[in-house]
């Protein structure tokens, strides 16, 4: 009978986040922190179920926003509500717009384990059928929840051409595109990442 080996995650001590200039919430400024952070040097890759109790160690996780703007000049975000069988259960039925995931040791294999990492998270979660352009657009921590103090989010917004984004997942839930006022407006139901990211870059 074989043995199903544990998911090991990249992880970053959470002293060398510290290291680099602490903050709580939300912060454009990513050129004092991902060159540090993913520091082969620095970085190692723990079971997943012992960093999930660990706040020593930060899991760096890729967390994409997709955006487009309608013809009338209106900025739509795409959003979802996460399902039973998405990996976070403390985050489950909670509305959502960041697509990412954990970087493991399926992403060794690569030049850059980073890009690797959130490039398979995107393939497995949504399908992207149109034109976009991405940029880094910032670093979310958030030591107010457990969730949050075993996370650190790098976050992208791709700017899509239409909003052509399919689920990929059963437990991509309730997904599209809405209006950011519309999602502002009921911000509360979303998880505390979208809150913080919605707030920082729409100007919530």
């Amino acid at each position: 009978m074989s043995v199903v080996q544990e998911e090991h995650v990249l992880v970053v001590p959470t002293e060398l986040f510290r290291d680099c200039g602490y903050f709580q919430g939300f912060t454009a400024d990513t050129t004092a922190y991902l060159d540090r952070l993913l520091d082969p040097l620095q970085t190692s890759y723990r079971p997943r179920g012992l960093m999930e109790e660990d706040p020593s160690f930060k899991q760096l996780i890729p967390y994409c926003i997709f955006q487009h703007t309608a013809d009338d000049g209106t900025v739509h975000v795409f959003g979802y509500t996460r399902g039973k069988g998405q990996g976070e259960s403390r985050l489950h039925s909670k509305r959502s717009v960041g697509i990412g995931g954990h970087i493991s040791t399926l992403d060794l294999d690569s030049d850059s384990v980073y890009d690797r990492g959130m490039q398979r998270e995107l393939d497995e979660e949504v399908k992207i059928n149109t034109a976009y352009n991405s940029h880094l657009a910032g670093l979310i921590n958030d030591d107010s929840n457990e969730v949050g103090k075993v996370h650190l989010g790098v976050v992208h917004v791709f700017d899509c051409e239409s909003p052509d984004i399919q689920p990929n997942e059963d437990d991509i839930c309730e997904a599209g595109f809405q209006p950011v006022e519309k999602i502002l407006s009921d911000i509360e139901r979303y998880e505390t990442w979208s809150q913080i990211c919605l707030k920082a870059i729409y100007g919530g």
